[in-house]
C-alpha cells in the first residue's frame, strides 16, 4: 500500500491559508522569547560559523543562490519589499536615530582644518579628518 500525499499545489494551499491566519500565534509566540532567543543565538556562534564555512566551502551557497534565481528576487523584492519598505523604515526610526548619533557625535567633535577654495587639495584634510574619527569609533566598538 502506497502512502497516501497530497499534491504539492494542495500542499501550497493548505499551507499559505493555515500559515496566513497564525498572526496571532506568531505574536504571542515571540512575546517574551527574546531572552531565549538571545542566549540561544550567542550560544550557537561556533555552530552559526562552522554551518556558514560548510556551505562555503561545499558550494551549497552558491547552488542555493542560483536555485533562488535572480528572477525570484527581484519578483519577492518588488512585490513584497515596495509594500513593506515604508512600514519598516517608520518602525525602525529610534533605532535608526540611536544607532547614527555615535557617529555624528563623532564627526560634530573633529576639530577640522580650515577649508581652502574650490578644488584645492588641501580640503582633503578636512575629509581624513572625519575618516579617522569614525575610524576610531568603530574600532573602540
Amino acid at each position: 500500500m502506497k502512502a497516501n500525499v497530497s499534491s504539492a499545489s494542495d500542499a501550497g494551499g493548505k499551507w499559505t491559508r493555515r500559515a496566513g491566519s497564525a498572526s496571532e500565534e506568531y505574536r504571542r509566540g515571540v512575546t517574551g522569547a527574546g531572552q531565549r532567543w538571545q542566549a540561544g543565538a550567542t550560544a550557537g556562534k561556533a555552530n552559526f560559523a562552522a554551518g556558514v564555512t560548510a556551505a562555503i566551502s561545499s558550494g551549497r551557497f552558491e547552488k542555493g543562490v542560483a536555485k533562488a534565481g535572480a528572477a525570484k528576487y527581484e519578483r519577492n523584492a518588488g512585490t513584497l519589499g515596495g509594500d513593506r519598505f515604508a512600514s519598516g523604515v517608520a518602525n525602525a526610526e529610534c533605532a535608526y536615530a540611536a544607532g547614527v548619533q555615535p557617529y555624528l557625535s563623532a564627526i560634530a567633535a573633529v576639530d577640522l582644518p580650515a577649508r581652502g577654495p574650490v578644488g584645492s587639495e588641501g580640503n582633503y584634510g578636512r575629509v581624513t579628518a572625519i575618516g579617522k574619527a569614525l575610524r576610531q569609533l568603530k574600532m573602540s566598538r
